[in-house]
């Protein structure tokens, strides 16, 4: 498969997954400021900080009210990680894979942007209650990967398809535990209370894993659902499932064996992989929840730009990470 079909295919479904996953933020926190005893201020605040984008945003906007951060995630077309900037991302690499994607996925992927670009028009009543709206991309971005699963060829391209949304997957789970640690490091005195509850909750719908937590584990409890979202092994959008997932893409493109390795961005990944496989929650919790979301977040950056060196033949010295192609 050609390079430039192969990177196009990996971004498209980073980009799809990316918007989806964004929504998902911008839902919870809607949800938690519901449930905020003061102002809500300090939950908008946290959903720019863990962007990494906080300097852009106070480029533009004035402060971490709910109308200012809804339009930066949502709408704004000058930040690259807005939902509207990363479907227009996505339809342009679907645009230049046409041959490769089905027409129902074209077709798709098409409609979404569509939708947003209409709804950027009339943001106010998203400025009020974002919910529906959010959940609508959500679905939207499931069904996309369901049509992708259902109407392409299973060889090299559906897997570099795979391999970009579970990567994506994996570092926005990981930013999503990384909104609790923000929420909580200005107030402490929220730990243990109900409305400690009502968060860990809202970070389960947030990835909607809410129901599978419950058959799982029963009752929230914070160490439960922070080893939920990282270490299960069953559940789609837990961080070892998405970076299992992608591993075994890769090694279906390149051919290797399980526990070996031919390239890069096999070892990379493997290595990353196997140190989840053989970490738990006590770990997490005496490292720090930030410090290891902020490391695993840097280890799956590592392991993009070694697939984008290994198999789409970028520089030493070209960016990888977020380009829009």
């Amino acid at each position: 498969m050609l390079s430039r079909v192969a990177d196009a295919l990996y971004w498209m479904t980073r980009y799809l997954e990316r918007a989806e996953n964004i929504s998902r933020f911008v839902e919870v926190n809607w949800h938690l400021t519901l449930d905020q005893p003061q102002n809500g201020c300090q939950e908008w605040a946290a959903l720019v900080r863990i962007t990494g984008d906080t300097d852009s945003f106070l480029q533009r906007y004035d402060g971490f009210d709910r109308r200012s951060v809804v339009s930066f995630l949502l709408f704004d077309r000058a930040y690259p990680h807005s939902v509207l900037s990363c479907l227009r991302a996505a339809r342009e690499n679907a645009r230049t894979v046409r041959e490769i994607i089905s027409n129902d996925l074209w077709e798709q992927v098409n409609d979404f942007y569509h939708l947003v670009v209409d709804a950027s028009h009339h943001p106010d009543t998203l400025h009020i209650n974002p919910q529906d709206f959010c959940k609508q991309i959500s679905l939207r971005g499931m069904m996309l990967g369901g049509i992708g699963n259902e109407t392409m060829i299973h060889g090299e391209g559906w897997h570099f398809s795979r391999v970009g949304r579970f990567l994506e997957r994996a570092d926005k789970t990981s930013r999503i535990l990384d909104v609790k640690y923000f929420i909580l490091l200005p107030n402490v005195s929220y730990v243990g209370t109900a409305y400690d509850d009502v968060q860990w909750g809202a970070l389960l719908r947030a990835t909607s894993g809410f129901n599978a937590y419950r058959q799982r584990h029963g009752r929230i409890n914070p160490a439960n659902v922070a080893d939920f979202l990282i270490f299960d092994r069953e559940f789609p959008r837990s961080i070892l499932f998405s970076l299992n997932a992608a591993l075994s893409s890769l090694s279906s493109i390149s051919g290797t064996s399980p526990g070996t390795f031919s390239n890069k961005a096999e070892q990379c990944l493997g290595r990353l992989c196997a140190e989840l496989a053989y970490t738990d929650i006590t770990t997490v919790f005496d490292t720090g929840l930030h410090e290891f979301t902020d490391n695993l977040q840097l280890e799956i950056n590592h392991v993009n730009d070694a697939i984008g060196k290994v198999f789409f033949g970028y520089t030493p010295d070209q960016p990888t990470i977020d380009q829009e192609q």
